[in-house]
């Protein structure tokens, strides 16, 4: 049996878009006289679609597709795709298979997630049976996402009491598939990748694993599509943050892997990334590439403004939105005051130069005169907080003017170190569209900028060498404020990616008083961060979707 795995980007709710690109590779998969195409997870409608699923002519029109355009194209091709189905008043998640010109298996998703960032039980009912379903002689075992995340084996607990898998296996099922849309961070390639490793050798049998791609809102989805031979090696793999293509043959209890003929490179590019294991910051640099093209093309935006300090948050991001957007289509903007270094200034021209984008400066100097006069007597600077903020604000002010006249997209440039402790400004520097590393913390911000940097200086070397500041008043460091960032970012890690109470960070080395300080100020920052623009997930545990908590809560 030869089978197809696209690897496709789908855009939510744009059912007749995705129609297209579907019966696109169908069309290849019959040209080139393949027996199954496989497609991810939801790929009809695009996941996570989340409340869009409660209207009912999204359903309706899903429905019709698949028995209007879906089912007719099986008549000489399977297809297995994953979509919504409604039956008795409840919605399901399903792996629906089509053979033959109609629906010749179902198998709707047992494991429901509600952690981080998922919440399926809000939308769909579980499976209420599991059953191998039969193609050309074949007993496939359908599975859709998390349904194989629950292998005790593996991870010595179990989040759900069923285990799909293992009861499709007792049942008789030849070929375990897995149609997916596992949103991505770092380490998640390697992770998904042993552990279907481990159950395939465990059950002595094949894994395929078909894995959405893009960048829908906050998450990001890096494909990375692979098969797994009954002894637990991977004998192929799709690329990974790009949609891509696999092509195998399955017989009795074998899974190999196939060239793709050439045509294939009409729907699917010939270059493809291929993410190292382990990951590395590459992967990284990839998935927030892909991140803010997604979010811009798919929010009808196609170009993208950022506020240029000098300083290396900046600088990633603008070198990011370059690589994403293309240079031509990215504005830098300065906008210096009285307490702006030459050498901040300096780097950000240097910087717009060397990456190709549009470049302005507009000093704000006057506009902050003009608020002092009005909240100062004599306008005489008291060098406070509220000044230091009104300067972020100006900042703000500026962009947003800018976004609204000429159609940019603001990115907003801090990182998960800040957002953490709540070192930013409301209205001011947290002003924008996206925010593009806001799950970056401090430190792996450095290793971006050394990856941006890896053939040739585009990020000045001043901007990695200088002490980080908010330039807000004379001689002004970030570490006036903060801990060092590497002692904060790893006591970060322990309390928000990991939940570790204050006491075993402290049984970490930490010291007591700095861990009960960073705490403090993360939990008493979380009024702003509730009003951030939406961030990129690349790790464990991300600010927003994933990290629910209330602002209006005390200890004790």
């Amino acid at each position: 049996m030869k089978i197809l795995v696209a690897q496709l980007n789908p855009i939510i709710g744009k059912i007749k878009s995705n129609t297209e690109k579907i019966l696109r590779v169908v069309d290849l998969a019959r040209r080139i006289k393949t027996d199954l195409v496989v497609f991810p997870e939801l790929a009809l409608i695009g996941y996570p679609p989340r409340d869009l699923l409660w209207r009912r002519e999204l359903l309706e029109q899903g429905e019709a597709v698949l028995s209007k355009k879906i089912a007719p194209a099986s008549t000489q091709v399977g297809i297995l795709i994953g979509a919504p189905v409604r039956e008795e008043g409840d919605l399901y998640n399903a792996a629906l298979l089509f053979a033959g010109g109609r629906l010749a298996g179902r198998q709707d998703k047992t494991l429901l997630p509600d952690y981080d960032v998922f919440e399926e039980s809000r939308y769909f009912q579980p499976a209420k049976e599991r059953k191998p379903v039969l193609f050309q002689g074949v007993k496939l075992g359908l599975t859709v996402c998390e349904d194989v995340w629950n292998d005790k084996d593996y991870w010595n607990r179990r989040l759900y009491p069923l285990d799909p898998v293992e009861e499709l296996i007792t049942q008789g099922a030849d070929l375990i598939i897995n149609i997916s849309a596992s949103p991505y961070y770092l380490g998640k390639i390697g992770l998904r990748a042993d552990m279907l490793q481990k159950m395939a050798a465990k059950y002595r049998k094949a894994f395929l694993y078909v894995n959405q791609v893009g960048g829908n809102d906050e998450l990001i989805f890096d494909g990375t599509s692979l098969a797994v031979d009954p002894r637990g090696e991977t004998i192929c793999r799709a690329g990974s943050f790009g949609e891509d293509a696999l092509c195998l043959n399955y017989t009795v209890n074998k899974l190999s892997a196939e060239d793709c003929p050439a045509e294939k490179q009409k729907i699917f590019p010939e270059k493809v990334y291929r993410a190292p294991v382990p990951e590395d910051v590459s992967c990284l640099y990839r998935a927030l590439v892909l991140g803010i093209s997604d979010y811009l093309r798919k929010t009808g935006f196609r170009r993208a403004l950022v506020g240029l300090s000098g300083g290396i948050d900046s600088s990633v991001t603008a070198a990011l939105a370059a690589a994403a957007c293309g240079p031509e289509n990215v504005l830098g903007v300065a906008m210096p005051s009285a307490y702006s270094s030459p050498g901040s200034v300096t780097d950000a021209r240097r910087l717009a130069a060397n990456l190709g984008i549009g470049y302005r400066e507009i000093p704000i100097q006057n506009i902050l005169d003009s608020y002092l006069q009005v909240f100062n007597r004599g306008g005489v600077p008291l060098v406070d907080l509220a000044e230091e903020n009104i300067q972020a604000r100006i900042r703000g002010n500026i962009l947003m003017f800018i976004s609204n006249r000429e159609g940019y997209l603001v990115l907003t440039t801090g990182n998960k170190s800040e957002l953490a402790v709540g070192y930013c400004t409301l209205y001011g520097d947290m002003s924008g569209g996206l925010a593009v590393i806001s799950d970056v913390p401090k430190t792996m911000v450095y290793a971006l900028a050394g990856y941006i940097n890896r053939e040739r200086e585009i990020i000045p070397a001043g901007v990695l060498t200088k002490p980080p500041s908010a330039e807000l008043k004379p001689g002004q460091t970030d570490q006036d404020s903060l801990p060092p960032y590497e002692v904060l970012d790893a006591v970060l890690r322990l309390y928000v990616e990991e939940n570790r109470p204050a006491a075993e960070i402290v049984a970490a080395g930490f010291d007591p008083a700095l861990v009960q300080e960073i705490i403090q100020k993360v939990d008493r920052a979380e009024y702003k961060r509730r009003q951030a623009p939406p961030g990129l997930k690349v790790t464990t545990k991300a600010f927003g979707l994933g990290r629910r908590l209330p602002i209006a809560w005390q200890k004790g």
